[in-house]
């Protein structure tokens, strides 16, 4: 049985592209950020790191595991990687490599969070789209050098194959974060944030500490700071099963989210990484962000377009009135 072309949509778009420039970026951060005394030294009951055995040998970093001076330019060539592939140059080429920077950051670190390992798997699904994906940038429209015709529907396939699994990831991920809060006291009684804002490794930083801790000190306001992340981890395992214009309102909440843990924690290459997860997992397969122009009598306006086109045919422009958000 042929696939039928119609029914598969293109998978080589710029919401893909933008996911992998914030997977890329996250974990661009950490290593820039971060020294190679700090990314690279002993754990107990480990042993030192990076740890060059068995399937972690192949890390990037097991060239040089003794050296810091080497380890320093190792962890600056994975930052010049990263960074060509948030440009978004060649995606076609630059996939692989983005991945393994991340299987190495991932295996080769001393400290990792989830972050880098949200990270890593992103990075290795984005290799099956971009197995054909012949654009010079992933910036660019979703019809520009698209594979020949007889090869479109099967690398059409393979590449919102990989898309679809990348969302049943983020799916599970933020399905096991809600489930395993709910049997816990201080996530139930709505002060478990509490806990996490006076904590003094995880709690923010005194800048933002004037503004947090009128907030957790009120019943109010820490019941709302606890159980509002349950809402939105919850939204988002079901925003597949949502109308298109409810997603953009949970993409929008799952994006603050991950903003206000990366304000409160520090953690902002998880909190990248899983953007890139969520822009995908609450975009319809195939679709584009580009603002166009829409027209009527007396003004013109933005609106921010996400029409997904179909393998084997040209992407239907479509319109609306006149200063409302289609998808």
């Amino acid at each position: 049985m042929s696939v039928n072309q119609r029914l598969i949509p293109h998978p080589w778009t710029n919401v893909y592209g933008l996911a992998r420039t914030l997977v890329a970026l996250g974990t661009a951060g950490t290593l820039a950020a971060s020294s190679a005394e700090t990314l690279f030294r002993p754990v107990a009951t480990i042993g030192d790191y990076p740890a060059c055995n068995s399937t972690t040998a192949a890390s990037l970093f097991c060239l040089s595991p003794d050296n810091y001076s080497h380890l320093t330019w190792l962890k600056w060539a994975c930052v010049a990687v990263l960074l060509v592939v948030a440009s978004g140059w060649r995606p076609r080429y630059t996939a692989l490599p983005h991945a393994y920077v991340n299987y190495s950051v991932f295996s080769g670190i001393a400290i990792v969070d989830g972050g880098d390992q949200i990270a890593l798997i992103l990075s290795v699904l984005f290799v099956l789209p971009a197995l054909g994906d012949r654009r010079r940038w992933h910036w660019n429209h979703r019809g520009d050098h698209t594979p020949p015709r007889r090869a479109t529907a099967l690398l059409a396939l393979i590449g919102v194959s990989g898309l679809v699994m990348l969302r049943l990831q983020m799916i599970v991920v933020y399905f096991q974060a809600a489930i395993a809060k709910l049997p816990h006291a201080e996530w139930q009684d709505g002060t478990a944030m509490w806990y996490w804002g006076s904590n003094l490794d995880f709690g923010p930083a005194p800048w933002l500490d004037t503004l947090v801790a009128p907030v957790i000190t009120g019943a109010l306001g820490v019941a709302l700071l606890t159980w509002t992340p349950l809402a939105i981890e919850i939204s988002l395992v079901l925003s597949p099963l949502l109308p298109p214009r409810l997603r953009w309102w949970v993409m929008g909440a799952g994006f603050l989210f991950h903003l206000g843990i990366a304000l409160m924690m520090g953690l902002w290459s998880f909190a990248l990484a899983m953007s890139g997860g969520i822009l995908v997992l609450c975009l319809p397969l195939g679709s584009a962000l580009h603002i166009r122009t829409t027209r009527n009598d007396t003004e013109q306006q933005p609106a921010l377009s996400s029409t997904p086109p179909l393998a084997g045919r040209p992407p239907l422009e479509t319109s609306a009135p006149a200063g409302r958000r289609t998808v």
